[in-house]
């Protein structure tokens, strides 16, 4: 594939394919409880296998720079193929609770070819106009996200089974486009050898190293805010009785919101700068998480739901924004280990977020619990300020 302008499209829609097996097992989470007979503790432990999957995944990708050594189009395919098998694994009457965390592990796992992969791809095609184009790409990660609570919302009449059957087949679909369509980009530099220490000799760069901080303390509240937005639908219908949720519905729309953010911060960063833009939307992401409690409080469904609509815009607008700083400030032949490495720190992160705030969450009812989300972007915007720009 040799035009740029149709290369962009079909990563784009191969990414979203693929991310839907993410939290496929979030959306069909209530089935799987009663069918396997789990304990209360599933949402975040299921949630945090797909995440630990995801760090063993970048972590090995990153020592041995497979993305930069290998065609990134073909790790790409391979990995929507064993992740679309690993997710179908969880409609098996046999699972336990071990079996489905292992499934959900190696989902996890094979996501890491699938992501920054694609990422990658988007760096070797376009230089300028990089952030424009992950903007679009990490946009569609938000709605491959999302689209499980849309699928179970709309697939009501079918088995969970048959949601998890059409992810899987979804994803295999988007690896199959990539693989038959995208050849190698014109920009990609091939590594000839493995290099273990490529990964660590990144970091010694301070301008890589402030992106990649302001990166880490944004994924400390993005995947437990997807995580908990049911929860939070589910606690503020609980709290007044007149008020009835279509919890799949809304997640969908608070999640998937995030993929027209993500392209609109893409276009301010033209504007005003990718660290500028970063640094606010971070900002204005960590003032949502601090006035949840308020929100919680307040006796007006519409404005709560505007609330987690705007608030998913913010918590993944500086995501590609992050990921641009990142590979912008990479030697050109280690992009795709850089933003593999990134991903597996920052996914790592994640899972003391999610089983911090799944712990509160069971031991107290107290409502601001999500403040502790705001950790992470004041962590990013104490990294980002400063006078030297990226």
């Amino acid at each position: 594939m040799k035009k740029k302008n149709a290369v962009l499209p079909l990563i784009v829609i191969a990414q979203f394919c693929c991310t839907t097996l993410w939290f496929a097992g979030n959306a069909v989470l209530t089935a799987l409880v009663t069918h396997f007979n789990l304990n209360t503790n599933a949402l975040g432990n299921l949630t945090s296998a797909v995440q630990f999957g995801f760090i063993i995944g970048t972590l090995l990708f990153a020592l041995f720079t497979v993305v930069d050594r290998f065609s990134p189009s073909k790790v790409f395919f391979v990995c929507a193929l064993l992740g679309a098998l690993s997710n179908i694994c969880l409609i098996w009457d046999g699972n336990t609770t071990a079996t489905l965390l292992a499934f959900r592990f190696l989902t996890g796992f094979f996501l890491a070819g699938i992501y920054p992969v694609g990422m990658k791809i988007a760096t070797d095609y376009y230089q300028k106009g990089l952030g424009t184009s992950l903007g679009f790409l990490v946009g569609a990660l938000a709605l491959g996200t999302a689209l499980p609570h849309l699928l179970k919302n709309s697939m009501g009449d079918y088995s969970w089974k048959t949601v998890l059957l059409a992810i899987s087949v979804l994803a295999t679909f988007g690896g199959a486009i990539l693989w038959l369509f995208v050849s190698d980009g014109p920009f990609r530099k091939k590594k000839n050898s493995i290099d273990l220490n490529s990964c660590f000799q990144l970091f010694k760069n301070s301008a890589f190293r402030k992106a990649a901080f302001g990166y880490f303390g944004h994924m400390w509240e993005l995947y437990a805010f997807w995580a908990f937005v049911p929860i939070l639908l589910k606690t503020y219908a609980e709290m007044r009785p007149d008020v009835t949720f279509n919890i799949p519905l809304l997640s969908f729309f608070s999640i998937g919101i995030g993929g027209i953010s993500c392209v609109i911060g893409s276009y301010l960063a033209k504007e005003f700068g990718t660290q500028k833009t970063a640094f606010y939307t971070l900002l204005l992401s960590g003032i949502c998480c601090l006035a949840t409690p308020l929100l919680l409080w307040i006796a007006n469904e519409t404005v709560f739901i505007i609330f987690l609509f705007l608030w998913g815009m913010l918590v993944i607008a500086d995501s590609p924004l992050f990921a641009t700083l990142v590979a912008q400030n990479a030697p050109r032949e280690n992009t795709g280990t850089a933003l593999t490495i990134v991903n597996c720190l920052g996914f790592a992160i994640t899972i003391f977020s999610i089983q911090i705030l799944s712990g509160l969450h069971q031991t107290t009812s107290s409502d601001f619990i999500y403040w502790i989300l705001a950790i992470g972007p004041l962590f990013g915007v104490l990294a980002l300020k400063s006078r030297k720009r990226l």
